[in-house]
């Protein structure tokens, strides 16, 4: 087990913080942190699984701010949730198996058509005419399924793609998509930690100090998403993508 240090400290609290902010505007906020993780010397699996903590603490905060706002409906949700609980612990389980290049590769692919959507699609799902109850139901729990398994096998970018599917391929309004996309990022990520925990790759103090971080950075971006709503979002999205596909790019390089 890697040994824990200030400096470890020191690298991490700041970039949750940073990531917590983004996460709550648009998600991907794992592209921030998982870095800070492997940055401060964390093994990759010990990296991942320790992020799952800390952004599972900060999404706490995010999630019950924008379900007190009125963006998550629970019925809606319930069946997501469950789909999100089975596709994260396939996915999780499957990470431990495996390893990553494979699907990395095709993020490659993914990356620059879910940016060019972003960039076509300025309303972000809003200029659709939206589905009956039972077609969004349907819709979002799988997109819950495979974006939960993908969650909990790597996890960076999950909360985006979720914005987004739930926007396009489920036609759910911006504030509604980004509350049930928290719901169900919330539930894979706190269950690929019971994962991850169990198999002993989680460091709990680094875990819990970078929750508290991201905790206040989730806050603090609720409220600059409830401001500034899909003018914020967009822009915040495709610079998210970008940096995914450049690291996505780098590490297989």
């Amino acid at each position: 087990m890697p040994e824990l240090s200030l400096i470890t400290f020191l690298i991490v609290c700041p970039l949750t913080f940073l990531g917590g902010f983004v996460d709550a505007i648009a998600g991907g906020g794992g592209l921030i942190t998982i870095p800070a993780y492997m940055i401060a010397g964390l093994p990759v699996h010990y990296s991942i699984a320790t992020n799952k903590l800390s952004a599972g603490m900060g999404m706490m905060v995010s999630t019950a701010k924008l379900a007190r706002l009125g963006h998550i409906r629970w019925r809606k949700a319930a069946l997501c949730i469950v789909m999100a609980i089975i596709g994260s612990t396939c996915g999780a389980k499957l990470a431990l198996l495996i390893d990553a290049e494979l699907f990395k590769r095709l993020m490659l692919v993914i990356i620059p058509l879910t940016a060019a959507y972003v960039m076509k699609n300025r309303e972000m799902g809003g200029e659709k005419e939206p589905l009956d109850y039972r077609r969004t139901i349907i819709r979002a729990s799988v997109v819950a399924l495979v974006i939960g398994a993908y969650d909990g096998f790597y996890g960076p970018g999950s909360g985006t793609f979720l914005i987004l599917l739930l926007a396009g391929f489920a036609r759910m309004n911006l504030g509604e998509s980004n509350g049930i996309a928290k719901s169900i990022n919330l539930t894979s990520g706190l269950t690929s930690l019971v994962v991850y925990l169990l198999n002993g790759k989680v460091l709990i103090p680094l875990g819990l100090a970078g929750g508290i971080c991201g905790m206040i950075g989730n806050y603090i971006g609720v409220n600059f998403f409830n401001k500034n709503g899909a003018k914020a979002v967009r822009p915040i999205m495709l610079t998210v993508l970008v940096i995914f596909f450049i690291k996505i790019l780098t590490e297989i390089l």
